[in-house]
């Protein structure tokens, strides 16, 4: 695929005032319980031979436990665990892009992440780096990429983040938290086992399920709305719905947060986000703060931009009891809150979405850091 002409057929439609966005979706998934067992099958027709192995990229917290001793090893496979206490930043990617390389004499047969969206999002920025050359800061925005990734599988362990279906890895670089956004980025095979997140942390769950109901109201309030994002988006909130305020099982839970967290990335996928997620970049790049704690912490802000998903986001948070985190921001100097204004005023995408094409006339620097400050 020639992405240059991708991009040039584009710029000519949108001269002609429409603009439709031919962007991929992922090939192959597996849903249920259990499926995860499915994966050394799915990956036998996809090896290139015995010395090019596949490479496991995974959570941490699933050292020595009994997922990892799962893990269909062979010939030379190798698992390599990464810590997710941290977001994903450009030079964790170069670093483990080079390790493997340095590893094996010749590409692996693929990648295969599991975990959360840290995970997922390193998992398919290597996969890209392994066939482009240069850093993967050089790769951060829209389109950038020129060469297919090698075969990458993804494989939530937690569900919200979306980062299972969708064409960006976000990474923070060495001047900017943004995404590798390409069509090569979108994962070639997801296995969704609900049972892989029933472990997760009450905490965790909402945070990282409050990223997937923010993608909801972002992308249904935005005027990127189309019919193929509202689809998608109207479902993932219904679900969201029934997760974080219906009385339903457990079981019944963990399938229906699995699906929202599907349904809300494609919504994305044909649209975009809007403002907390831009806001929160900017926690993310200069405090590291983790993306769904991130969009919370802003969103609780947000009733000017978003009044209903706001009034309803608190409803959720009184039924679970959760406590959010204050003082975020309370110690930050000018020049802290001015590289917070910068990363998240460089979303510019986002801003239209939220805002539409005259976004710059409603934010301001001062506006954005009378948010900050209330962190």
């Amino acid at each position: 695929m020639d992405v240059k002409k991708d991009i040039k057929a584009e710029k000519q439609l949108s001269a002609k005032g429409t603009t439709y966005r031919n962007f991929p979706m992922v090939p192959r998934v597996v849903f249920g319980a259990d499926s995860f067992d499915q994966l050394g099958a799915i990956l036998l027709s996809k090896r290139a031979h015995s010395d090019a192995p596949f490479i496991f990229l995974v959570d941490d917290v699933f050292e020595g436990k009994a997922l990892a001793d799962r893990i269909p090893l062979i010939f030379s496979d190798q698992i390599i665990f990464v810590s997710a206490n941290e977001e994903p930043k450009t030079t964790q990617v170069d670093a483990l892009v080079n390790k493997i390389l340095e590893s094996f004499s010749e590409l692996p047969s693929g990648i295969v992440g599991i975990g959360g969206g840290t995970l997922l999002d390193l998992s398919k920025a290597v996969a890209i780096m392994l066939t482009n050359k240069g850093g993967a800061a050089e790769y951060q925005g829209w389109d950038l990429v020129q060469k297919p990734a090698i075969y990458h599988v993804g494989i939530p362990t937690i569900s919200g983040t979306g980062a299972e279906v969708s064409r960006t890895t976000v990474l923070l670089g060495p001047d900017k938290k943004l995404g590798i956004n390409s069509d090569f980025t979108t994962f070639d095979q997801v296995i969704l086992d609900p049972n892989l997140t029933q472990d997760v942390s009450k905490e965790q769950w909402f945070y990282t399920g409050m990223d997937c109901y923010i993608h909801c109201i972002e992308s249904l309030n935005g005027t990127y709305l189309n019919a193929f994002s509202q689809s998608y988006g109207e479902k993932a909130l219904e679900l969201c719905h029934d997760v974080f305020l219906g009385d339903i099982s457990p079981e019944d839970s963990r399938d229906k947060l699995m699906m929202a967290s599907w349904h809300g990335g494609m919504s994305i996928a044909y649209s975009q986000v809007g403002v907390a997620h831009a806001l929160s970049y900017g926690l993310g790049y200069l405090l590291g703060v983790k993306h769904g704690i991130g969009n919370c912490l802003v969103f609780q802000h947000l009733s000017e931009f978003y009044p209903e998903g706001v009034t309803l986001f608190n409803k959720m948070i009184a039924k679970h009891d959760i406590k959010l985190p204050t003082g975020i921001c309370s110690n930050l100097s000018d020049s802290d809150f001015n590289t917070m204004i910068s990363v998240a005023i460089g979303m510019h995408p986002l801003w239209e979405n939220a805002l539409g094409p005259n976004w710059r006339a409603t934010i301001t620097e001062e506006k954005l850091r009378s948010i900050y400050e209330k962190i």
